[in-house]
């Protein structure tokens, strides 16, 4: 198994650790084994909130769960769980150009699974996991190892 600090989780597969969904058991499973920090950055952890608080305003979640969600979300940093990492946004907008250019056309990738590409490429990042079968795809293409959530 890969070390977790080489691992760019992609922010939906992480946020099943903070709502119940389909993958959610697989996620917990593979987050336990796989221990350590895993990285994430500022970009990452703005998609983690906002899709809390998505779920929230989609009635998917009560308030008090959106408000157990963050709170369990903010003590994952607090007791590093996650490290926090910064990328250098003109590089990683470049590179997130760079394999649009190349790679869209054929797969269809979204912007955000693009950029998080991107950034896994920029921050030196060997492994990358996701449930996105697209954003599998890119990542493959990129040169990146799939790591595959699964208890």
């Amino acid at each position: 198994m890969a070390n977790a600090e080489s691992i760019y989780v992609d922010p939906s597969a992480l946020l099943k650790l903070y709502l119940k969904e389909p993958e959610s058991r697989a996620m917990t499973a593979w987050r336990a084994k796989v221990g350590d920090r895993l990285p994430v950055t500022h970009h990452g952890r703005v998609e983690l909130t906002n899709g809390i608080g998505l779920a929230a305003y989609r009635g998917i979640i009560t308030g008090d769960a959106h408000d157990a969600a963050l709170a369990a979300l903010d003590d994952d940093f607090a007791q590093g769980r996650y490290k926090q990492m910064d990328v250098l946004w003109r590089a990683t907008l470049k590179r997130a150009g760079d394999l649009s250019r190349e790679h869209t056309p054929s797969i269809g990738c979204r912007s955000l699974d693009v950029l998080h590409v991107a950034s896994a490429i920029e921050l030196e990042l060997k492994h990358f996991a996701t449930f996105d079968v697209r954003q599998q795809q890119l990542a493959r293409a990129a040169g990146l190892k799939l790591v595959t959530p699964a208890g």
